[in-house]
């Protein structure tokens, strides 16, 4: 267990830092983000493909949200999503 004096480091231990619940966290949101657009709107269009081209090639959300760190930022942008975008830049930060 890591001590309250010691920080997350992802280059010294993932240990402490569940990522992958974290990541699967904020696919979440996403789906959820992408259900409230607007029917055939670019950004609902653009991670369903995505999503699909992820799950398709057997990589997992948190190879999803690593390479999709910039759109996923411009995505909770527009709705000021303070939630979704500190979950994505801790996953930045602590994971990918």
């Amino acid at each position: 267990m890591i001590g309250a004096s010691q920080t997350l480091d992802r280059y010294i231990s993932f240990e402490g830092i569940d990522c992958d619940q974290r990541a699967r966290q904020l696919v979440a949101m996403v789906h959820q983000r992408i259900a409230e657009l607007e029917e055939g709107s670019q950004w609902s269009r653009y991670f369903v493909t995505k999503l699909i081209e992820t799950e398709r090639r057997g990589q997992d959300e948190l190879f999803f949200v690593g390479s999709q760190v910039n759109a996923l930022r411009e995505l909770f942008a527009q709705d000021n999503n303070a939630q979704a975008n500190e979950l994505l830049e801790a996953l930045e930060e602590e994971c990918c």
